[in-house]
């Protein structure tokens, strides 16, 4: 009896897999920089600052965070340059919490998502019925 090689199935199981991994390595990624802020870091540019997501790369080199900030542009861009100068201890955070084959290099990046929401209710508040 041959056995024939379903590769439909292969494939369909490889990238749902692959997608569940990437998942629970962005999920895992945001946990641990998340809890390291909460710790506190020393840097007084670091205002309140929430971690809503992070895409890593596939090949785990490079993982982007998304944070959300509280207060003015200018505010933002000196949370922003707090996080830059300290992502190396976050990163060593990242690499004795979580075992992975690579520690990605964190970048960081203001996520405007909720910003866009915001002004989106404020517009549709403004209708009247």
């Amino acid at each position: 009896m041959e056995r024939v090689w379903n590769a439909k199935w292969c494939l369909g199981k490889t990238f749902s897999s692959m997608a569940d991994r990437m998942r629970r390595v962005n999920e895992a990624v945001r946990e641990v920089v998340s809890a390291r802020l909460v710790e506190g870091v020393k840097d007084p540019r670091i205002g309140f600052v929430t971690v809503t997501s992070v895409d890593t790369s596939t090949d785990l080199r490079q993982a982007r965070v998304y944070v959300s900030v509280l207060g003015s542009y200018e505010e933002r861009a000196e949370t922003l340059a707090g996080l830059e100068s300290a992502h190396g201890l976050l990163q060593q955070a990242v690499a004795s919490e979580l075992r992975m084959k690579r520690t990605p290099t964190l970048q960081f990046v203001f996520d405007e998502s909720i910003d866009r929401g915001m002004r989106i209710t404020e517009l549709l508040g403004d209708e009247e019925p």
